[in-house]
């Protein structure tokens, strides 16, 4: 397990998760599901069954120092990756392996969003192990395909050549988001799986792989060698984050690249970028309602209500509504009209409220 390592990507604010996630406290660092730890202790949690501990690194926004110090202790300065700016995927991925290079240059990474929750951990442990294992041997970029349970448009998917190569399959193509009645399709031919955005490579195939598809964003980084692990890395990384294009992963190198395989994965994996997502997760009453915290409820279906430990909601009439409350906001919304939550951040920071964004 020497060579295993693994990156935690935990910059993003999480703005769909409004009012509990805020730009100075973004949702990987609440506990939004119930379960007694956040999102980021969980993914952490999680992956020390892959890997050793000191082999797993975190990269965030430099804002969020203190909370992710906060919430794994164990961490060391040096496995806390920090950016100055957001630049999307592309850019992250190539500091981490470049830093990681220095330390051990046979390495075998994991790149895992911090804000995914996978019931199945024990299936979950063995896939990684497997791709990690054929990673090592093989110049491939791996991604996890979730399979399908519902014609989801919400997702993007992947289409993969059926017979499978040496546990994986090689991708055909990457498809966005869909209608609905092209997800329908998509289920039917039984090869497309959904997009989990978790990935596996060794350091030697992800590098070439950027040197032949991204090869600015490759050789930005490249040149902090003498600057990893040493007091200069904030300095250069704040200068190679100014001088590098804000860019994803999937659009730099995965959709260019031809060696890209997908391992199918049901691990019971839910993307929680949304609150309609959380519900779903979570058990229901007898109406249908998922009630997190001290909640009542009177002619009241199909809801889902979150009141703070310390509050207690009653709900009286309300049907297929997200009803979420902090101390300091409330947000009542219908299920059907979710992306408003967009809308009402942009109306609250046009109105100068920008301390509940």
């Amino acid at each position: 397990m020497d060579n295993n390592f693994a990156l935690i990507m935990a910059g993003g604010v999480g703005t769909r998760l409004w009012p509990v996630s805020r730009q100075q406290f973004p949702k990987q660092f609440h506990d939004v599901i119930g379960i007694g730890e956040s999102l980021l202790q969980s993914t952490f949690r999680r992956l020390q069954k892959i890997c050793p501990t000191e082999n797993i690194y975190i990269i965030s926004n430099q804002d969020y120092y203190g909370l992710i110090k906060q919430q794994l202790p164990e961490m060391t300065d040096n496995q806390i990756l920090l950016e100055p700016d957001l630049r999307n995927t592309a850019p992250c991925v190539a500091y981490a392996f470049h830093k990681i290079a220095q330390k051990n240059p046979d390495a075998n990474l994991i790149v895992s969003p911090a804000d995914h929750l996978i019931v199945k951990e024990d299936k979950f442990v063995q896939l990684a192990t497997q791709a990690l294992d054929i990673a090592s041997k093989n110049d491939y970029l791996i991604t996890f395909g979730i399979n399908p349970t519902r014609p989801d448009t919400g997702y993007g998917y992947i289409e993969y050549e059926k017979e499978a190569t040496g546990g994986v399959h090689k991708v055909a193509a990457f498809k966005e988001k869909p209608d609905l009645a092209t997800a329908e399709d998509f289920l039917k031919q039984g090869n497309f799986v959904w997009n989990s955005g978790i990935f596996v490579w060794s350091r030697a195939a992800i590098q070439k792989s950027y040197e032949q598809n991204l090869a600015e964003v490759n050789d930005i980084f490249a040149k902090g060698s003498e600057a990893y692990y040493t007091n200069q890395e904030a300095n250069f990384v704040k200068e190679a984050y100014n001088n590098c294009i804000n860019i994803s992963i999937d659009y730099g190198i995965l959709e260019k690249a031809d060696n890209v395989y997908v391992m199918p994965a049901d691990i019971g994996w839910t993307d929680l970028g949304t609150w309609k997502s959380i519900d779903g997760e979570q058990e229901k009453d007898n109406y249908g309602n998922s009630l997190l915290g001290e909640v009542m409820t009177y002619n009241t279906k199909n809801s889902f209500i979150k009141v703070p430990k310390d509050k207690v909601g009653v709900v009286q009439g309300l049907e297929n509504y997200i009803v979420v409350m902090t101390d300091d906001a409330l947000m009542i919304c219908s299920k059907d009209e979710e992306q408003m939550v967009k809308k009402f951040l942009n109306d609250i920071k046009e109105k100068g409220l920008t301390a509940y964004v």
